[in-house]
């Protein structure tokens, strides 16, 4: 596709031989008059070119009436042709059928599991293996189906281009029937403002049969004219209802290259930026619980140790007291009995102080975690 409009001109051109080789031969410019159609569309050029060409239109030639504009509605014919075919040959329906896929994938990865990514860390084992493995699945459908787009993609470029092409191809034809029209309608007004009215008066002047024929055949030969004239402007009315359906086609087009362009670089890479992310909180949550189990274990070792020393410690002090009968040893018994007390009197009153001061403590960072929630709920 994207050759079938290289045989279709992108040039206005007038010719009294439609179905021949088209050619355009220079002629003096006539006296201006003012066309029967707004001629503000045309370039200079191409209205010099209209005045020209009406110089060249014999109405006494009823070859030239029949063929007149022909050929560019033949081509308007053939072009519209084309254009039917460019627009039927078209599945726009096929691409929204597999943007809806790449949804339906996503959408099926994300419910396998309970509520989503959230459901995924409810269930205890292999749960990362888990979500690797539907991942794998799950891009490997994505990625088949974004090859297809991309292919509709640079299809639907290609097509968005041949429409241009088409809407040029348009302009030209719609130009070149507005060319025909304006000529047609100059030399009209000039046959009968001028040469119909001088036969009529010869005719009524002569008395002559053959004058007056001359004169019924040169108004009839006008009446065709004009007919055609019409004809042409018809094809003139449809080439300007078909330049809105060449750009409406063309929107459609480049919406949907738009919206295959928006899944492929923002929906799929964001789908696995979230996997990604998915699998982190995974790898987190596994290590904070493997923390929490080495903090259990290291607290109910110290707690283990702290009842084995207390029993040691009096099961030491009962066997100290066992068997002494020597006074010195009592007096030193006593003495450090009573060192013993007062240190732990003193041990007593430093703990009852740091106790308060510990009080203190947490109640100030107590209310400095108040204050830090306060600031985070606000």
């Amino acid at each position: 596709m994207g050759n079938e409009f290289e045989g279709f001109a992108t040039t206005p051109t007038l010719t009294l031989e439609p179905f021949q080789e088209e050619k355009q031969a220079p002629a003096p410019v006539p006296e201006k008059e003012e066309p029967a159609l707004d001629d503000s569309l045309l370039s200079e050029e191409e209205k010099r070119a209209v005045d020209a060409f009406a110089s060249q239109i014999d109405l006494t030639n009823s070859a030239v009436i029949l063929q007149y504009g022909a050929g560019t509605q033949k081509k308007m014919a053939d072009f519209s042709e084309n254009a039917l075919e460019n627009v039927k040959t078209k599945d726009l329906g096929e691409i929204g059928d597999l943007l809806s896929g790449v949804v339906r994938q996503l959408k099926d990865f994300d419910e396998e599991e309970e509520k989503g990514f959230l459901g995924i860390f409810k269930k205890p084992a292999n749960k990362i293996s888990a979500m690797k493995a539907k991942y794998a699945k799950a891009e490997v459908n994505i990625n088949q189906i974004c090859k297809v787009l991309e292919n509709h993609q640079v299809q639907l470029m290609k097509d968005i281009a041949i429409l241009d092409k088409m809407y040029a191809v348009n302009l030209t034809y719609f130009k070149e029937l507005s060319m025909y029209v304006l000529a047609g309608k100059k030399k009209l007004n000039e046959i009968r403002s001028t040469t119909l009215p001088e036969l009529l008066n010869k005719a009524q002047s002569s008395g002559l049969p053959e004058d007056a024929q001359a004169a019924k055949d040169l108004d009839s030969m006008c009446n065709r004219f004009e007919k055609k004239i019409h004809d042409l402007e018809l094809t003139r009315t449809i080439s300007i209802q078909t330049a809105p359906q060449i750009r409406l086609v063309q929107g459609n087009d480049t919406l949907m290259v738009e919206k295959i362009q928006s899944t492929i670089v923002n929906t799929i890479p964001l789908w696995k930026s979230q996997m990604v992310l998915a699998l982190g909180v995974e790898h987190s949550a596994q290590a904070a619980a493997a923390q929490r189990e080495v903090t259990d274990m290291t607290n109910e070792l110290l707690r283990k140790n702290a009842e084995k020393l207390k029993m040691a410690t009096i099961e030491t002090a009962k066997e100290s007291e066992r068997g002494i009968v020597d006074i010195e040893t009592l007096k030193i018994t006593n003495e450090s009995l009573i060192s013993t007390l007062d240190e732990v009197m003193h041990i007593q009153q430093e703990g009852r102080q740091k106790r308060q001061e510990a009080e203190r403590e947490m109640q100030r960072l107590e209310g400095e975690l108040k204050q830090k929630l306060l600031q985070v709920q606000g």
